[in-house]
């Protein structure tokens, strides 16, 4: 027998354990990797205490001893079996194989550890591998151990070797190296009659994968994990069947990179929550944007103890006065994974800052409407395709007063998409906005928009133009213009028959640009609409630097003008202010005859709402416009 100290197998022991321990008192991912890493760290533990009991027996044998000893060293070469088949499987998993290629290769070690442990156990029975005579000699056979631990090592170089390209180059060498370390030990201790390290030589590779893999350290400041964290703690949790509740905490004044949090904010967000809620984790997915997590099971008393936090939040922003969103909610149900972050990103699109948010049970609908939404937005930007026919577009006809006749419409969009059927614009429009997917929309609807005026052009048509909408921040790109002549000299139209509607922005960068994209456009001899006037940023002087041609009367003002007669006047008194500076008025939101004819004394030139008509499909424009060959017959008669 080779010779034997406790020492390798008590240090095992103690690294395995420090690792456990490590992992009970952090917050680790419990993936497939993690579930077979953990499984590693038991056979080891297992093979080092059944090593010490196999030596120690083995020391001082009496009769009473043989049949332990038997057990215990089957055990021991069992449970290493274990840990090196475990450690393929495990290679197998971190470097991404196909699922046909893991399938396989747990296939091709799982029959190889049955084959040599059924192969030692064949060779204890027999005594052909290992034996006691009654006098207590023992006789060795051919090693299986020495056997199955190369073929092993084989195999996990080959993986390493086949895998190289698929994971970063200083992972596979830590693994490599770390590999070659114990096999440096075994081949020593062998040479020198050692039998001692062999479990712990075993612990290296298994400590590469701990720091590798599953090392996800605890912000040392607060005390939070990562958002992956988070994801991994949701499914682990529905996957048990165990509520949880959350209170999410964004800070935008640090959600900024190179800020941090005050060192007086940090203790606080620190030593709070665990004293309040019975196992809290506090997540970070953002630089500013905070998760506590905890389950609901172990705050019974959950109202009192939400009622204390949000007491102890208020009084903290008496302190630090910090702007924030709170949303507080829990898993929602039926059971079924969300992505928690965008499902509180998108709550906070609604939420005015300082404001707290509680969750209600129509807001994983919404959530899920909107996600769709977006996937579905994502698709089209995507394809780029400019009759993608979810895109859809309705026009509404705009009435000429001094024609008195139907003679221009505005453009509309709509998506018509399998789950959800018509989507309005207000339901997507920001979405696209957020996402960069507007430009896009803006150039499908403008080449339906072209494709259908050169249709009613062709059959004969009398009408002036068609205005489609775009936002300022499309404006912004080189390629703007281009884009647009593109498509309209591709649909074989005048330039005159297209306009385009915008409202204006609030940045001095962006007005200098706009102005400059729209005087390339107006020489080309697109007509400009200055949407929503009386909204948002409209100002006299920035309109008047704007080369726009006609002024788009937000239906706020139709309103407004006939609540008293102070506002009336205020309207009135606009309208004619910019119908003496040579530009054409358009009143929206035209509702009845009362309306109508306030309007139309308040130097009105075009009018629109649903007292002429509803937004319809643009192909129904036939309705509203007049042929040029009825027109010259009424003129006839």
């Amino acid at each position: 027998m080779d010779a034997y100290s406790p020492i390798g197998d008590l240090t095992g022991i103690a690294l395995c354990w420090t690792m456990l321990i490590l992992i009970f008192c952090s917050y680790m991912r419990r993936n497939r990797s993690f579930r077979l890493f953990f499984g590693i760290l038991v056979s080891l533990l297992a093979a080092a205490y059944s090593s010490i009991i196999y030596r120690t027996m083995m020391q001082s044998w009496q009769p009473s001893y043989t049949v332990p000893i038997y057990v215990t060293r089957l055990t021991m070469h069992a449970t290493l079996f274990a840990v090196l088949a475990l450690y393929v499987a495990y290679l197998a998993e971190v470097t991404h194989l196909s699922p046909g290629e893991k399938k396989r290769t747990s296939i091709l070690v799982g029959l190889l550890w049955v084959s040599l442990f059924l192969y030692d156990l064949y060779g204890t029975i027999t005594g052909k591998a290992f034996r006691i005579s009654p006098e207590g000699q023992i006789f060795l056979g051919p090693s299986v151990f020495s056997v199955g631990y190369l073929v092993f090592v084989v195999i996990n170089l080959s993986m390493l070797i086949y895998v190289r390209k698929r994971i970063f180059r200083r992972i596979i060498l830590g693994f490599f190296f770390t590999e070659v370390l114990a096999i440096l030990i075994n081949l020593t201790q062998r040479l020198h009659g050692q039998s001692s390290f062999t479990v712990v030589s075993f612990c290296f590779p298994v400590m590469a994968m701990l720091y590798f893999f599953h090392s996800n350290p605890y912000d040392t400041n607060i005390g939070a994990v990562d958002r992956a964290s988070l994801d991994d703690y949701v499914r682990r949790s529905l996957a048990s069947r165990h509520p949880f509740g959350f209170i999410s905490l964004y800070l935008p004044d640090f959600n900024q990179s190179g800020s941090s949090l005050p060192d007086e904010l940090q203790a606080l967000m620190r030593n709070t929550a665990p004293t309040i809620f019975r196992g809290v984790i506090l997540f970070r997915v953002e630089k500013g944007h905070y998760i506590y997590v905890y389950p609901k099971k172990r705050n019974r008393d959950e109202a009192e103890r939400l009622l204390k936090a949000m007491k102890l939040f208020h009084s903290s922003y008496d302190q630090f006065h910090y702007d924030y969103k709170i949303v507080i909610g829990q898993s929602v149900t039926p059971a079924a994974f969300i992505d928690y972050v965008s499902f509180i990103h998108y709550l906070h699109r609604s939420m005015e800052i300082n404001t707290i948010y509680h969750t209600v049970p129509e807001d994983k609908d919404n959530f899920n409407r909107y996600t769709y939404i977006l996937s579905e937005l994502n698709d089209i930007y995507s394809h780029h395709d400019l009759e993608d026919a979810r895109v859809l577009v309705y026009a509404q006809p705009v009435f000429n007063h001094q024609l008195n006749r139907y003679d221009t419409a505005e453009a509309l969009m709509r998506l018509n998409l399998e789950k959800t059927g018509l989507v309005f614009p207000d339901q997507f429009i920001p979405i696209a906005e957020e996402n960069g997917f507007i430009h896009v929309l803006t150039e499908i609807i403008l080449h339906k928009t072209c494709r259908q005026i050169r249709l009613l052009t062709t059959e004969g048509y009398l009408f002036s133009r068609i205005s489609v909408n775009i936002v300022a921040e499309e404006l912004q790109s080189t390629s703007f213009c281009d884009d647009v002549m593109r498509i309209i000299h591709y649909n074989g139209i005048h330039t005159s028959q297209i306009a385009l509607e915008l409202t204006e922005s609030e940045n001095e960068n962006d007005f200098l640009v706009t102005k400059k994209r729209i005087m390339a456009l107006k020489e080309e001899g697109i007509k400009f609409y200055l949407d929503d006037f009386g909204t948002g940023y409209s100002s006299l002087e920035r309109i008047l630097q704007l080369p726009f041609d006609i002024i788009k009367f937000d239906r706020t003002m139709v309103i407004a003008s006939r609540t008293d007669s102070k506002s009336s006047t205020i309207v009135k008194s606009m309208a004619q202010l910019f119908a003496d500076l040579n530009y054409s008025i358009l009143f929206e939101g035209i509702e009845d005859k009362e309306d109508e004819k306030r309007c139309c004394s308040m130097s009105a030139s075009y009018l629109q709402g649903y007292l002429y008509s509803k937004p319809v499909p643009i192909d129904e424009m036939t309705r509203y416009f007049t042929k040029k060959s009825e027109a010259l017959s009424g003129q006839t008669l």
